[in-house]
């Protein structure tokens, strides 16, 4: 059984918070079964945007998969378009920001 995607960002909010990430939703979406989106913001005007792969969004283990959806270093402007976009297809989706200087804010990008 998958978690619910408020569940699961709740989860992911707290995890980071407890790694010294600040973090927050910006945008709140379905509370069952929305698209999630991650902003990793690394402090320096560089991001990294995040979502769902295409196809299976579960590893075989049950781990939730992320891909780039706009190659590393993002910027605000390329990140505020494209979620214009995808909010016109789905307007339940998540959008969430997590601030980590080094990483990706706990997540392990996809190996497509």
């Amino acid at each position: 059984m998958r978690l619910k995607s408020a569940i699961w960002v709740a989860a992911f909010l707290r995890r980071g918070q407890a790694e010294g990430h600040f973090g927050a939703v910006l945008k709140k979406g379905a509370e069952e079964a929305g698209a999630i989106y991650v902003i990793v913001n690394h402090l320096d005007g560089t991001f990294h945007f995040l979502g769902a792969p295409p196809g299976s969004t579960f590893s075989e283990d049950g781990e939730r998969l992320w891909i780039e959806e706009i190659p590393f270093p993002a910027n605000q402007e390329s990140i505020d378009t494209l979620l214009a976009r995808r909010r016109k297809v789905d307007p339940d989706i998540w959008v969430v920001e997590i601030e980590d200087r080094t990483g990706l804010g706990g997540l392990t990008l996809s190996k497509m």
